[in-house]
């Protein structure tokens, strides 16, 4: 197990009011000489799908030959998910190596009434791993923010813009046109180009003028459209459900990045052969039960209504029928469409122990509540042949340790 002190131990030691400083952050990038100096970034930004654009666009760039680290967040398993080299986890000793070198950075700088934010973090310890094996390209999936994310600070040459809807409201912006800014704003003089999916109508425009804005008229968007006839990758090579649009951007990004990086891209068997490769933990992934020969669990981060209606549109498709539900969702998500979309389906309702989370909300009578401490194979097993576990990443990461699903490699280049 690493030591995650480097990571979490100025988060863990912020005091009441104190927030993430990117100014510290910026402090930082300079003294490990990462500021100016550093590997071509493709920078993923969105609502919703980030992971997945972040992981069908590294495979692109892998199955080329290019050298590629990706980093995503949040992990399952384990924290060295967080940082991968063409598809893999870097080890517990790698992830180690490169929390020393940041934490011995982090050393040298001045005092501050900010902290460093964990995400930004292992942003960071992507960049040395690129600089440490010299790869081609850094995919970097932003967190929730765009100008107020440490990717901001970096400068990506390539931005991946998925859906922006509203999701954060209130924390990104006030209404789903400030979220848009907000996550256009994470280009900037770098920028060479800004991938995205169609937008609604509201959104489409704000995006234009942000990032003319903010590129001083360099850049347009540059919009790809899923349901275009030939669209990369063919619909059987795409993540299945609401994912399917990011496997869309994430080829197309990705290949833009090799375009600009004077990269030839991969031969499109090459490349459809590595997708076929694609391993998307949470995003509607299907596990057997451990010591079961016959229950199977699909596991999704569905966190709304649509999530939910798409996640039981996939079980019957993959299985006839669900026998029942594993729902995991804080007051703070969509819970009232969830409980609409679910209908008469058996549900137990799940309780996370996370203090920041709140499970209050009311829910009908008849379903069953359980803290997530019990959850178990046997426990899992004992809900039917066909279990859909849905909620909120707390949650599926849970699940997949519960599986013992394996996590540490997204895609083959080979």
């Amino acid at each position: 197990m690493p030591s995650l002190d480097p990571f979490f131990s100025e988060w863990a030691g912020r005091t009441p009011g104190q927030a993430r400083s990117l100014d510290r952050a910026a402090a930082l990038l300079t003294a490990l000489d990462l500021h100016d100096e550093r590997t071509p970034v493709l920078g993923v930004v969105g609502s919703k799908g980030k992971g997945s654009t972040a992981t069908v666009a590294a495979a692109t760039l892998s199955a080329a030959g290019a050298r590629t680290v990706l980093v995503t967040g949040p992990s399952f398993r384990g924290y060295r998910e967080r940082v991968r080299v063409d598809g893999t986890s870097v080890t517990d000793t790698e992830l180690d190596g490169l929390g020393a070198e940041i934490e011995n950075a982090r050393k040298t700088l001045p005092e501050h009434d900010g902290y460093l934010a964990p995400s930004g973090l292992f942003l960071v310890a992507g960049l040395l791993k690129a600089r440490e094996i010299g790869a081609d390209v850094c995919v970097l999936e932003a967190g929730m923010g765009g100008h107020r994310d440490e990717l901001r600070l970096v400068g990506p040459e390539v931005v991946a813009l998925g859906m922006v809807f509203a999701e954060h409201l209130g924390v990104l912006g006030d209404t789903v046109t400030e979220i848009a800014r907000e996550k256009t704003r994470v280009a900037g003089e770098r920028t060479r180009a800004l991938v995205c999916l169609p937008q609604s109508p509201e959104v489409s425009p704000v995006v234009e003028r942000t990032l003319s804005e903010v590129t001083a008229d360099r850049v347009l968007p540059e919009i790809v459209d899923p349901e275009l006839p030939g669209s990369e990758p063919p619909p059987a090579l795409r993540p299945p459900g609401l994912s399917a649009a990011s496997g869309v951007l994430g080829v197309a990004a990705g290949t833009r990045a090799l375009e600009l990086l004077g990269h030839v891209p991969a031969p499109i068997d090459r490349l459809h052969h590595v997708l076929g490769t694609l391993n998307l933990p949470a995003r509607l992934s299907e596990h057997p039960v451990p010591g079961d020969a016959t229950a199977r669990v699909l596991v999704d981060s569905a966190i709304d209504r649509v999530g939910v209606r798409t996640a039981l549109e996939r079980g019957r498709v993959l299985w006839g029928g669900v026998d029942h539900v594993l729902l995991c969702l804080p007051d703070h998500k969509d819970v009232s469409g969830a409980i609409g979309a679910l209908g008469g389906t058996p549900v137990t309702a799940v309780r996370l122990p996370e203090a920041h989370l709140r499970f209050e909300h009311d829910l009908p009578a008849h379903w069953d509540r359980v803290d997530a401490e019990r959850l178990t194979p046997d426990f899992v097993a004992s809900l039917g042949d066909r279990v859909l576990a849905l909620g909120t990443v707390y949650f599926t990461g849970r699940m997949m340790e519960v599986l013992d699903a394996p996590t540490d490699r997204l895609f083959d280049p080979r």
